[in-house]
């Protein structure tokens, strides 16, 4: 028995280290798997970068050779004829062609131009009156690679055959057309590209440069002529230049320019990094949040309270020892407009007292609305069956919290209860809307007036919404025709809305139903911030009289009106009232008020 137990525990024993040697083995299998991965992820990337590294100093090659070859032809020409086909000075020169050399596309450009000298003086200060002092050639070649484009660029200096200057051929008569491009702060833009074409001088011009660090492109030499049109524009920025007349726009601004012989004309232009905006169209309309206390879901965290038969009480059984505390659940209306109405139906037995705040949330908690906001709420409501909440800025308190404070002033009272309550208030609904969009920047007049840079015809989708890419720097207003059937009753953001280069704006506008005659009032202080919450009175000798609250967009919106002069007066707590008289109303007016 015991050599059989001793055989036993043997051949466990190498069990167990059978088991443990095929586990180091397994781990090391893994380990140097890891390794020889990184090993061979390591040659793959070296590989690869070799590759990268040949293939780019062949494509480089190619491109110096293509910029070579271009620059021999132009040594090889008589100076006269160098030039670009289309560009000052003019010759059989392309532009930019696309060229196909080893396997690789590059896209050569050529550019000449004349160049003043200011060792004989600049413009109208050169001492021999020739602004054309000799001609510079620049040639590029651009080809695609891993990282992005690459390029090679040539430069060359061409002098007039024994350093002689001479007169701007083929004409006697030309100047200097210099090109300013400028962003919204006034500061260069930099590699800007500059269209300039002339159908009016023989040959034709069709030049197509790109400004330098000072954002300016100089035309020297250019022929005395009218007709000059540029078009300014670069990748992600908008676009400006002439325009052409046509029948709608008879006096363009600005039109086409002249060059004349021995002067610089001078344009400017402004372009920076276009904008989006979101456009988010409603509806208003007046709804209700309410709980008749059918169940818990609506309620926030209370003190001493259940509910049961279809309403809130005291916790238990008498005595009623403790104060209960009844708070609503957050109220946070989508598309908030403005407050309404906050109501309720209550049992209050002798002996008992139940008092009504309205409070908001703030961080983890929340606070009462202030007195200088809702006033008497600190002391809270007790009298009646509702009050009004209008007086809430919806902009500075978008999210509401009820309460019902209940004491029993006898313990063995019955308990006072709340039967239902609810919050009255004024929302927008998505829904699909056409307007117009227009801009405050114009580019001439015609037959039925100014005509605007930006000026077009939109429509939301079913749920309202729209955005809108490629936005020109600009201060938009919004309009919609009576045909819809609707009234601009808000904006956020207030218009005319202005739109900062390379930003992302977000336009909530709310619609009523139309009326023959109505008053759109925007508020705001000083500074242009919105005023939520503002009283906005509006009279009409004896036979009308209004008080509306600013909406959370700071605007009040007056409908049903007739045509003639009324008198408002606008006050908000901190400001000065504003009042006047003469306020003329005629089809959907707007009313743009400050406070100071």
């Amino acid at each position: 028995m015991h050599m059989k137990n001793l055989s036993r525990s043997a051949t466990g024993y190498k069990l167990q280290a059978t088991g443990y040697s095929r586990g180091v083995t397994l781990i090391d299998t893994l380990v140097g798997s890891a390794l020889m991965l990184v090993v061979f992820l390591g040659i793959a990337a070296a590989f690869q970068l070799s590759v990268d590294v040949v293939t780019n100093n062949k494509a480089r090659a190619g491109a110096i050779a293509l910029s070579d070859e271009r620059m021999e032809y132009i040594r090889s020409l008589a100076y006269a004829s160098i030039g670009t086909v289309g560009g000052v000075p003019s010759g059989a020169i392309l532009q930019s062609e696309t060229v196909v050399l080893n396997g690789v596309s590059y896209t050569r450009r050529t550019l000449v131009e004349y160049a003043d000298d200011a060792g004989d003086g600049l413009g109208a200060a050169d001492t021999n009156g020739i602004t054309v002092d000799y001609k510079v050639a620049r040639v590029d070649v651009a080809w695609t690679s891993r990282n992005g484009t690459r390029h090679i660029t040539l430069v060359t200096r061409i002098t007039p055959p024994g350093g002689v200057e001479t007169a701007c051929p083929p004409t006697a008569e030309c100047g200097i057309l210099t090109v300013t491009v400028l962003n919204a702060t006034l500061q260069p833009v930099s590699n800007a590209q500059v269209h300039i074409v002339n159908t009016t001088t023989n040959p034709g011009i069709d030049l197509t440069t790109y400004t330098n660090t000072a954002g300016i492109v100089s035309l020297v030499g250019a022929p005395a002529a009218t007709g000059y049109q540029v078009t300014v524009t670069k990748s992600g920025y908008s676009t400006d230049g002439t325009y052409l007349a046509t029948a709608q726009n008879t006096n363009p601004t600005p039109g086409p320019f002249t060059v004349s012989n021995n002067q610089t004309t001078s344009p400017t232009f402004r372009i920076d990094r276009v904008s989006s905006m979101a456009v988010t169209t409603f509806s208003l309309s007046t709804n209700t949040w309410s709980d008749s206390f059918a169940d818990e879901s609506k309620i926030g965290p209370s003190v001493n309270i259940e509910i049961s038969g279809n309403r809130a009480r005291f916790a238990g059984i008498q005595p009623w020892t403790a104060p209960a505390d009844l708070r609503s659940q957050t109220i946070t209306p989508v598309a908030l407009s403005r407050w309404g109405v906050f109501s309720w139906n209550d049992t209050q037995p002798s002996e008992t007292t139940i008092t009504y705040h309205v409070y908001y949330p703030s961080g983890s908690s929340s606070e009462l609305v202030p007195d200088s906001v809702l006033s008497g709420n600190s002391a809270g409501f007790s009298s009646g069956t509702s009050v009004d909440v209008s007086a809430i800025p919806a902009g500075a308190y978008p999210s509401l919290i009820l309460e019902a404070y209940m004491v029993a002033l006898n313990p063995s009272a019955p308990s006072p209860s709340v039967e239902d309550w609810d919050l009255t208030y004024q929302s927008g609904e998505g829904i699909a809307i056409p307007f117009t969009m227009t801009g405050e920047k114009t580019i001439g007049s015609g037959p039925d007036g100014t005509i605007y840079k930006y000026d077009q015809s939109l429509t939301t989708d079913s749920s309202g919404t729209l955005v809108i890419s490629a936005l020109e720097w600009d201060s938009y207003t919004m309009t919609v025709a009576a045909a819809t059937g609707y009234d601009l009753a808000s904006s956020c953001l207030p218009q005319p809305i202005v739109v900062a280069p390379n930003t992302s704006v977000a336009a909530q506008l709310f619609f009523s139903p139309h009326t023959d005659n109505s008053l759109l009032v925007d508020v705001r202080n000083s500074v242009g911030a919105v005023l939520s919450g503002a009283t906005v009175q509006l009279t009409k000798g004896g036979s009308y009289d209004r008080t509306i609250i600013a909406d959370a967009c700071g605007q009040a919106f007056f409908d049903a009106l007739t045509n003639g002069n009324y008198s408002i007066s606008v006050s908000a707590t901190g400001y000065q009232t504003y009042a006047t008289s003469g306020v003329n109303v005629t089809g959907s007016s707007r009313l743009p008020v400050t406070l100071n």
